[in-house]
């Protein structure tokens, strides 16, 4: 049985709405375990409470979402998707802070052949989000881990996302139609190579 992890960062939600996409298209896949999780905002709390936009969309989130208990934790899965808003063309400073305190797990080697993939969404066209989904793969193949993109390996399921990981535009709000089925496929897709993996090495050959 696969675990599979769905970690994201969202200030608004609309990254959130594409983690719970994916996490249903994972456990889509028979016997995969999912579990979402969230990485709670770095900025103090009082830049938090002067934005009234902001507070109302991070209580919000802090109800429906826990956040990661340890960043030990990410070597108990078989697969971690993450996701992230755009910054600039990278991912958020919140995300990148998981990743940099992984470093433990890359010296003893606990991340190794695990499969790694990732999302992102913007707020304007063009704004950088297959970059910011980049920046999030980078680490991963230091780590070792397998990285599996949704590609483009169904017909016709790109009218939104990319082949690099599913993303969405939030000029018009949340999530659309056809960047949630891309997020699906991408949940999908990352379940069962795990399991395939997860499989491979149960066996000595």
């Amino acid at each position: 049985m696969p675990k599979v992890l769905v970690l994201f960062h969202s200030r608004t939600g609309n990254t959130a709405a594409l983690a719970d996409a994916i996490a249903e298209g994972a456990a889509s896949v028979k016997f995969t375990e999912v579990e979402i999780r969230r990485v709670d905002d770095l900025a103090p709390a009082a830049v938090v409470e002067a934005n009234e936009d902001w507070k109302r969309a991070r209580a919000a989130l802090a109800k429906k979402y826990r956040t990661l208990e340890s960043v030990d934790s990410l070597a108990d899965y078989d697969a971690l998707i993450v996701g992230s808003p755009t910054r600039f063309g990278g991912m958020s400073a919140e995300v990148k802070s998981v990743l940099d305190r992984a470093e433990a797990l890359w010296t003893r080697g606990a991340l190794v052949d695990k499969v790694g993939s990732a999302f992102s969404t913007v707020g304007t066209p063009h704004g950088g989000h297959e970059t910011t989904i980049q920046s999030i793969l980078v680490p991963m193949m230091h780590y070792g881990m397998i990285i599996v993109p949704p590609g483009y390996a169904e017909p016709g399921m790109f009218s939104g996302g990319s082949p690099y990981g599913a993303t969405a535009t939030g000029t018009g709000g949340a999530p659309v139609v056809s960047e949630l089925a891309v997020a699906r496929h991408q949940g999908a897709r990352v379940a069962r190579v795990a399991e395939w993996v997860r499989h491979a090495k149960s066996h000595k050959h």
